[in-house]
Formats: structure tokens, C-alpha cells, sequence
């Protein structure tokens, strides 16, 4: 049996919105900035996509430009913040992904901002006071926190750290590349700034994201070049990747209700399978707490092994893919800044587990099956 448990690194193409594509990977192959009928007509695509994108998460098309992923859009909005406001701090958490992580720190290391960390609880939760505390004693800031963190699932309120924010004139940016499609977000309530997206992460295709901008933050372009995406993002758009976005993005939210309780219902039954079969099992932060993590994520903390270095290649050898940490660092044995930070026992094995509505129950017992057989031997 093949099984795929690391969507939180990248889901499959639904059928759907690849026959969406077709088109503009075969006949509408016109660039966009031209004026001419070839052009026009992409042109056209392009704005229908995001006219969906901006209905669905309830703003206006002027507050969303498609960039190539989520990675870029976190950059190009934190660069283009701080530049455009003069701003000398930036506050953040040591489990933000890298995209986040490394941005902040090479501008910290060329004495651009200084760059401060919000407390964490054991479970990895940003505590909201120790922000408070930090807004209160800086000048203006960049505050840039996750909505779910892409290893142990915890989510972050944003309404409530939002409210905060406003409250000290900081800017608010929150990456949301592991909620978007997953969860509803009204960014004409949400107290943020700006949040960013990737297709592949709910169905679409790589190499296609997005950034909000809230209209009354006005940021400069960290891409330049051209004048496309109204001259905040320079180069030729990706365009079969944008209409794979909004189609992607248009079925997450036509579904979302189906799939939420079909994939919670499988993480549910992963939790059940592998606590009555595996002794000492635990889970890493908040990822089996159904209140406080995002659904589509596990991270299991199994038993001490002397050959927990094996784990993951036997899962691979037994068909099943998932994951030891991120997937955007080099390598599923490296070890991951984000369980260091929470402390999880560095002598235990840890695989991320991340479902999708593809997933099936037959396939969450043969992966827990897989995995007693592998402890089998082992006395905690």
C-alpha cells in the first residue's frame, strides 16, 4: 500500500482544478501585459482569479497580489514593511517557519532592526502577555507570527493578537500558508495587515501564492522589474499557477465543511490507533488537542529507540511518506528548531503526520500498524 501522510509539505493536484489549468498551459498562452487580443484574454483570467480569491476571503481585488509561493510573499512583506515604515524592531517566535525565521535574522545580522522573541509555553503557545509587554516597552514594530505552526499544528488567535497589535500601532503580519484553504478567513474583520497563501497546500499547484495587503497598510514592491500586479510585483505572472489557485481555493471553500470533519475524523482515529498500540506514545505541542491545533496535522513523540534514526526510512520502505520536521529544510532527519524550542525529548522519535481529504481510513490503520510493528520490541 501506497500512503501519503505529508500534505502539510505539499497536497496532491485536485483533478479539478488541473482540467482548470489546461487551458492556459496549451492554448491561452498570450503575456498578459500585452495589449494585443492574446493578451487581453489572459489578462482577463488573471483578474477573474483574483476577483475569486478576493469574494472568497470576503476584501477587495486591489488588497491581493499573486506571487510564486509562500515564501516569497512572507519576504516581500516583511522586507517591504519595515522599509516602507522606518521600522527598527520586529518581535517574532523561535518556531516561525524559516521563510519567517531567516528573513528576520539576516535584517537583525546587517543591523537593519532589532529582533526580539515572544515567550513560548512548554506546548510551543505564543503567550499574549510577554507580547503585550514587549509592544508596550518598542518603538513602532513588525509583528510577524504564524497562524498554525507547520510542525506541531498550534494555532494562534489572531483575532485577539490582531487586537493587540492595533492597540500599539504595530504592524501585524501573519503567515497563514498552513490555515489558508483549511480554515474561513474575513479579512474585512480580521485585525491583520497582511497574511500569505500557497496553492499547493490546498490542492493547486506549486509555484503559485499569494499576499493580502490591507489597504490602508501601504508597502513598497520587493520585486521589481515590471509594473504587473498594479506595480507591487514585478515579472511576468504564473498564469496557469494563479487559475490554479482560485479554483483550488474555490473548491477548499466549497468543501471545507465535508473535508474538515472527514480528515479531524482520521486524525482522531491515528490518535486512538497508535495510543492503544504503542506504549508511551505522546504527541508534540498542541497536535492532539483537537480546541487548539490545526486539523490537518499530527506530531507524534514515540518511544525511545535505539533506532529511531531507522523510523522514517521504514515507514518509506513500507509505502507510507511523512515527515521528520519541515520539509522546506534539508532533509527529513535534520533536526527541528521547532521541537527543540517546546524541548521535546531529543531521544524520542518524532514524524509529522499531515492528512488530506484524499486520505482514507484503511490507510491510517496500515500506517499505525506499521508503526507498532516497528515498536514492538521496544519496553519504555
Amino acid at each position: 500500500m501506497k500512503v501519503y501522510l505529508d500534505n502539510a509539505a505539499t497536497t496532491p493536484l485536485d483533478l479539478e482544478v488541473f482540467e482548470a489549468m489546461k487551458p492556459f498551459l496549451l492554448e491561452n498562452y498570450g503575456n498578459p501585459s500585452s495589449i494585443h487580443a492574446h493578451g487581453r484574454q489572459v489578462r482577463s483570467a488573471i483578474e477573474s482569479a483574483r476577483k475569486t480569491v478576493a469574494e472568497l476571503l470576503n476584501t477587495s481585488t486591489s488588497e491581493i497580489f499573486f506571487t510564486s509561493g509562500g515564501t516569497e510573499a512572507d519576504n516581500a512583506l516583511i522586507c517591504s514593511s519595515i522599509d516602507s515604515y522606518g521600522l527598527k524592531h520586529a518581535i517574532t517566535s523561535k518556531i516561525e517557519h524559516h521563510a519567517v525565521l531567516h528573513t528576520l535574522e539576516n535584517l537583525a545580522n546587517q543591523n537593519k532592526i532589532k529582533l526580539t522573541y515572544v515567550n513560548l509555553d512548554e506546548n510551543g503557545n505564543v503567550n499574549l502577555n510577554h507580547l503585550e509587554e514587549l509592544l508596550k516597552v518598542s518603538d513602532r514594530s513588525l509583528v510577524s507570527l504564524m497562524h498554525a505552526n507547520n510542525e506541531i499544528g498550534n494555532l494562534l488567535d489572531l483575532e485577539a493578537t490582531g487586537n493587540l497589535c492595533n492597540e500599539y500601532e504595530a504592524i501585524f503580519h501573519s503567515d497563514t500558508v498552513q490555515t489558508m484553504g483549511h480554515y474561513k478567513h474575513d479579512l474585512s474583520s480580521l485585525p491583520v495587515d497582511c497574511v500569505t497563501g500557497a496553492a499547493h497546500k490546498f490542492h493547486g499547484p506549486k509555484g503559485a501564492g499569494f499576499m493580502y495587503i490591507d489597504r490602508n497598510t501601504k508597502i513598497v514592491p520587493f520585486i521589481h522589474g515590471g509594473g504587473q500586479e498594479r506595480n507591487m510585483r514585478g515579472g511576468t505572472e504564473n498564469v496557469y499557477g494563479i487559475i490554479g489557485l482560485a479554483k483550488a481555493l474555490e473548491i477548499a471553500y466549497r468543501d471545507m465543511d465535508k473535508h474538515q470533519k472527514h480528515i479531524q475524523g482520521l486524525k482522531d482515529r491515528m490518535i486512538e490507533k497508535m495510543t492503544s498500540s504503542i506504549d508511551g506514545i505522546a504527541f508534540n505541542g498542541e497536535s492532539a488537542n483537537a480546541e487548539k491545533s490545526l486539523y490537518t496535522v499530527l506530531n507524534a513523540c514515540l518511544p525511545e529507540s535505539p533506532d529511531n534514526d531507522m523510523l522514517l526510512f521504514t515507514l518509506d520502505i513500507n509505502g507510507i511518506s511523512a515527515s521528520g520536521g519541515s520539509a522546506c529544510s534539508s532533509g527529513a532527519t535534520t533536526g527541528s528548531h521547532v521541537l527543540q524550542e517546546v524541548q521535546a525529548n531529543p531521544n524520542r522519535g518524532a514524524v509529522r503526520f499531515s492528512f488530506s481529504k484524499y486520505n482514507t481510513i484503511e490507510e491510517i490503520d496500515y500506517t499505525a500498524e506499521k508503526l507498532a510493528e516497528f515498536y514492538s520490541e521496544v519496553k519504555v
